[in-house]
């Protein structure tokens, strides 16, 4: 009986497991035939909603990858509520056994049911739902995250715009300062704009459109291109025999250039200046209107380049030779000077004609200079300006040698003006007997015949060139022995042992007593070497085409420069300096070896036995160069005015002057009643 039962129940479990066999394979088959319609429906519809902006999410805070994900968990919402929940456990069961639902799918076609399945289905039902949860808590997840994400770009954002406001405003403030700065120039420019409307001007010159009147000669300059202009219309013009024309441009011409004159600013033209410059204009419109050819225009405009070129090299020879002729004059006021002083000086009584002091003259521990000139002015602003510098004034001593003309007159100047507590001597240089022609070469050919004729006679030059070239050197300085005295200091000077030299053309503006200690290193001279890249050498000043120079000299030797210079005076009597001096001054009686003058003597003299000094010790130029800088000229022992452009002349150069007549005495009676008034 038992066994029947078991065998019935065998039998009715069986029939079981059939019967759901076969409700499986149904159930898959309706999966097939239902869901995946419904499921591509379901993704159309999520896919619509997002279209048309109905999404949980807004359109700026949802990503793709997002919406795809919100409308794949609505369709399976939508699956779910359709079918029963035994089908949804079977798929969901089969979907993660084989990873899809085709694999479970086919599967289940193969009947490859066990009797595990029933046992399953309640693991089956709990596994969906976890999985369900796990998918709910996860897209929370993602969610917070995307937002956090969005926000931390929303506040980067907001970080940047502020940033960018602040620059925005910036901005504004500097161009709303450069508009209130443009208008502050405009308003300037106004202010100082002439009288001239620029846009009439500009509209009558014809050749400069663009002119921009910002010079104060701007419209000096725009005459002047018109009668340029005029000038060359008026040659063509009379070339084609249009007579009428050139007799208007002629006429206008003639008003042009009187109306000019000699202007070189706008302010000293007269009144209705502007007025002729645009009937100039309108009548050069109506002249270029007969359209000249170009190439006439340029070989007129060469031309009269070719001609003013030549009256600029003429003007340069007469200035030049114009400016030799005043450097050799004497200023009237400098001359009545010499006159009234020489006056009062043989008026004085014999015994007050000796200056104090007369002990200190030969005293070696104290500062000597030597100071050889005719110029009475320029020597009182040499010992001025070197004492008013000195901190030791009681020790220095200045010996002064000018000739017999001058001697009266510098040494009353002193004997009035003494130099405080320092020493001062002055000799005349015919007293000196040792002095003559026998003993010295340049005083036998100063006296010869042939340097008379060289001087004196006119004849000797057939052009302004010619004669300008040679006027340089036929100065009245070259013919005294002042001049060549330099070469005698210790026959001057017996029983000193240094001396500074000092020439009449120089300022001093600091303390020289450190000259004295400058180790000369078994030199004779201490000068400051003048020499560059390639000028102020041996070669400028001496005649290497002849043998005896080009034997004896380097070409590219440094020159120096004299005007204030060091001496060893026992070194000098060691090495008979003199004496080489006396030498080559024989070897250039005709003149070939150098031309006249005392530096390239000098430069032969004391070949390699020149000291080199700092150049802030002695400062040149001044008196032929204006590119000298003002800061070379502060930082200066020494300035000198070597060249022709002298300070104590009316052809100074304007700038240096002051450095000069700053020394000078203008309430000085003398200089008052000789109206000198620098």
């Amino acid at each position: 009986m038992a066994s029947r039962r078991l065998s019935g129940a065998g039998v009715s479990l069986r029939n079981n497991n059939r019967s759901c066999s076969h409700r499986g394979s149904i159930i898959c088959l309706l999966s097939v035939s239902v869901i995946a319609p419904l499921m591509i429906l379901a993704l159309r519809t999520s896919a619509n909603l997002l279209l048309t902006g109905q999404s949980f999410f807004s359109e700026e805070s949802v990503d793709p990858t997002r919406t795809e994900e919100l409308a794949r968990r609505r369709a399976l919402e939508a699956i779910e509520a359709f079918f029963p929940t035994e089908v949804l456990e079977l798929i969901s069961l089969r979907s993660e056994e084989s990873g899809t639902l085709g694999a479970g799918l086919t599967s289940v076609e193969r009947k490859d049911l066990s009797s595990s399945w029933v046992r399953e289905e309640g693991l089956s039902r709990s596994s969906w739902r976890s999985s369900k949860s796990y998918l709910n808590r996860k897209d929370g997840e993602s969610i917070q995250q995307h937002i956090q994400s969005k926000e931390d770009e929303l506040a980067k954002l907001s970080r940047k715009k502020l940033r960018l406001e602040r620059h925005y405003k910036r901005l504004s403030e500097l161009m709303q300062q450069d508009e209130e700065e443009s208008k502050k120039l405009e308003a300037e420019a106004i202010r100082k704009s002439k009288e001239v409307d620029t846009s009439i001007t500009r509209r009558y010159s014809i050749w400069r459109p663009e002119s921009v009147w910002e010079n104060p000669d701007a419209l000096v300059r725009l005459m002047r291109d018109q009668l340029i202009m005029a000038r060359v219309y008026a040659n063509i013009a009379q070339a084609k025999s249009q007579f009428e024309i050139v007799q208007d441009l002629k006429f206008h011409i003639k008003e042009h250039a009187c109306t000019i004159g000699d202007a070189n600013a706008d302010i000293e033209l007269p009144k209705g200046a502007d007025e002729k410059m645009k009937l100039m204009g309108q009548l050069l419109a109506q002249v270029r209107e007969q359209h000249y050819e170009a190439h006439v225009m340029v070989n007129k405009l060469r031309a009269m380049l070719h001609v003013a070129e030549d009256n600029v090299h003429m003007l340069k020879t007469r200035s030049t030779y114009m400016s030799q002729v005043a450097a050799k004059t004497v200023p009237k006021g400098l001359h009545c000077l010499s006159m009234s002083l020489t006056v009062d000086f043989h008026s004085l009584p014999f015994e007050q004609h000796e200056f104090a002091h007369q002990e200190r003259l030969e005293d070696p521990n104290l500062y000597h200079y030597a100071l050889f000139s005719d110029n009475i002015l320029a020597a009182s602003v040499v010992v001025a300006s070197t004492i008013i510098n000195a901190k030791e004034p009681e020790k220095h001593v200045f010996h002064v040698v000018t000739d017999k003309l001058n001697f009266g007159a510098m040494k009353m100047w002193f004997l009035t003006n003494l130099p405080g507590v320092a020493t001062i001597q002055v000799q005349n240089v015919d007293d000196f007997r040792w002095l003559n022609a026998s003993y010295s070469p340049v005083l036998r050919q100063l006296e010869s015949a042939a340097m008379r004729d060289f001087y004196f006679k006119s004849d000797h030059s057939s052009t302004l060139s010619t004669g300008m070239s040679n006027l340089k050197y036929r100065n009245p300085k070259y013919l005294s022995m002042l001049n060549h005295l330099r070469f005698y200091l210790p026959e001057v000077f017996p029983k000193l042992d240094k001396i500074l030299f000092l020439d009449d053309d120089i300022v001093v503006q600091k303390d020289l007593t450190p000259l004295w200690t400058v180790d000369l290193k078994g030199n004779v001279n201490g000068a400051v070497e003048t020499c560059g890249a390639s000028f102020h050498r041996f070669d400028k000043y001496l005649n290497f085409s002849n043998p005896l120079i080009s034997s004896h000299f380097s070409p590219d030797a440094c020159g120096w420069a004299y005007g204030m210079n060091v001496f060893d005076l026992k070194e000098w009597k060691k090495r008979d300096i003199t004496g080489i001096y006396h030498r080559w001054q024989s070897l250039n009686e005709d003149r070939e070896l150098w031309k006249l003058g005392t530096l390239p003597p000098g430069l032969i003299t004391f070949y390699n036995l020149t000291h080199p000094l700092e150049k802030s010790w002695h400062v040149l130029g001044l008196g032929y160069n204006p590119a000298v800088e003002d800061s070379e000229i502060k930082t200066a022992a020494v300035i000198h005015y070597n060249g022709n452009l002298k300070p104590w002349l009316e052809i100074a150069m304007t700038k240096f002057k002051p450095y000069w007549s700053k020394f000078v005495k203008n309430d000085n009676p003398y200089l008052q009643q000789c109206n000198i008034n620098y």
